[in-house]
Parts: structure tokens; C-alpha cells; sequence
């Protein structure tokens, strides 16, 4: 990609909403923007080394303009910024007008064939059973990596080699995400997560698949994101598929 930030202009662009933000909150978790019925949740992604594009804070910013800190590089704003981005998108009225919703019980990757394929996961995501049963490797890469990890820069030596990518939405926040879909240029890819938005323009990058929530319990979702509640926020709203 000759243009980095391509991808980030082309998400950032399909934002048009005035709607003000009313209230962001960002806990050890996820980060979530409220814009009156909207909201949005991310990955809080820790990193305020540089200043914020906006010192004082997202509250009464529309959201089209909170979009822009996307490509901000103090990536707890770039965190907002994304929850902004999905409080715009991701809809109950988009997932329903796209027939995108996927049931909970079903798992983004269930018409996937692993069979045989060497897998990589970059993130902190298990993935199904039956891509465990069916692939022939499956490689875990992760910043922060736990015990059977492989750390971040293995990505460059490992994902090459993968015929399936699964990749967290909050790649978005930290920027590492063009330079993965460059280096998975030869898989099937998948954007996954919470923090991914429902924006089909991102198809034309590299993506093949993108698998995320829309909110449909902005009460709870504050309060999950607000008092650190354990569990997955899928709960909260409408899982989605949307795929080329």
C-alpha cells in the first residue's frame, strides 16, 4: 500500500454524521462513545506518549469530525476515535438494511474450510472448534504475547506462510494493519472484534471478511465498559458478517 494511511482516509470519509458526542468513557478494556441513542465501543488500546489531535476531549464534537483522530498516533484518542467510527456505522438499522446479522450461537468463521490450511490468528482470539479440529497449524501472534504465543514481529516471518488470517479489529488503533494485510496479501483475510466497523469500502484493502457488533444496549454497554464487567460485550448488541 503506497499510501499508508489510504485505508484510514477511506473509512474516515464514509463518516457523515453531525450527531454531537454526548460522552465517552474508556476503561482497562474498551473504550465507548455515546452520541444520543448511538454508541460505540473499541479495544482501549493503551499509548498517550504523543499529544491528542484534540486536547479536550471528544464531548460535543460531531462524530464525523472525532472520526478523523483515527489516524492519531496517542492511540488511547485513536481508541475513541474508532468507538466514534462505530457509534456512526454500526447499527442495528445497517446490520438489518445489509442482512449482516449473524445468531451469537454461530461463529464468524463457520463456512470456512480449515481443512488442512495453516491458520494465523493475530490477537487473542481462540477461534472455533473446528478450526482447531481441521487445521493443519495455527499460529498466535500477539503483542502482549501469553505462553504459546508467537510476539509480534514473528508476523512478518509467519503470516506469508498462512492460507487463513483472522485479525483483530483494534489493529485499526495501533496501525499495525495495513502492514499485516500487506503481509497476508495471499490469504483469506478477517477483521474480527468488537472494534471493527460495519464499512464495506474496507473490502477494496486486503480484507476479505469483516466480523464485528453493533450496539444495541447503549446502557449496558456504558456500564460494561464503565465497572470493567467481565464477559464478551456480543451480548450487548447485534454480531455481524459482511464479506466480499
Amino acid at each position: 500500500m503506497n499510501d499508508f494511511f489510504a485505508l484510514y482516509e477511506c473509512l474516515i470519509e464514509e463518516i457523515h454524521s453531525n450527531r454531537p458526542i454526548t460522552a465517552t468513557l474508556t476503561g482497562s478494556l474498551w473504550a465507548c462513545v455515546s452520541a444520543d441513542d448511538r454508541c460505540g465501543m473499541a479495544m482501549a488500546t493503551p499509548g498517550s506518549t504523543v499529544p491528542p489531535v484534540y486536547p479536550q476531549g471528544f464531548p460535543g464534537l460531531p462524530l464525523a469530525q472525532a472520526a478523523a483522530a483515527l489516524k492519531s498516533w496517542n492511540l488511547e484518542e485513536a481508541s475513541l476515535a474508532l468507538a466514534a467510527i462505530n457509534a456512526a456505522l454500526n447499527t442495528a438499522e445497517r446490520v438489518q438494511a445489509g442482512n449482516n446479522y449473524v445468531p451469537l450461537e454461530i461463529h464468524y468463521t463457520d463456512d470456512l474450510d480449515f481443512t488442512g490450511k495453516t491458520v494465523g490468528v493475530v490477537g487473542h482470539m481462540r477461534g472455533s472448534k473446528r478450526m482447531h479440529q481441521q487445521a493443519k497449524q495455527i499460529y498466535y501472534l500477539e503483542r502482549d504475547p501469553k505462553q504459546g504465543d508467537y510476539p509480534d514481529p514473528a508476523c512478518e516471518v509467519l503470516l506469508p506462510q498462512c492460507d487463513i488470517v483472522l485479525i483483530t479489529g483494534s489493529s485499526l488503533i495501533n496501525k499495525t494493519l495495513p502492514r499485516l494485510l500487506a503481509l497476508s496479501c495471499d490469504a483469506y483475510t478477517v477483521l474480527t472484534g468488537p472494534s471493527v466497523p460495519l464499512c464495506p469500502a474496507l473490502l477494496d484493502f486486503g480484507i476479505d471478511r469483516l466480523a464485528g457488533l453493533a450496539i444495541t444496549q447503549p446502557e449496558a454497554a456504558r456500564a460494561h465498559v464503565a465497572q470493567d464487567l467481565p464477559g464478551s460485550p456480543y451480548r450487548l448488541g447485534l454480531p455481524f458478517v459482511l464479506s466480499k
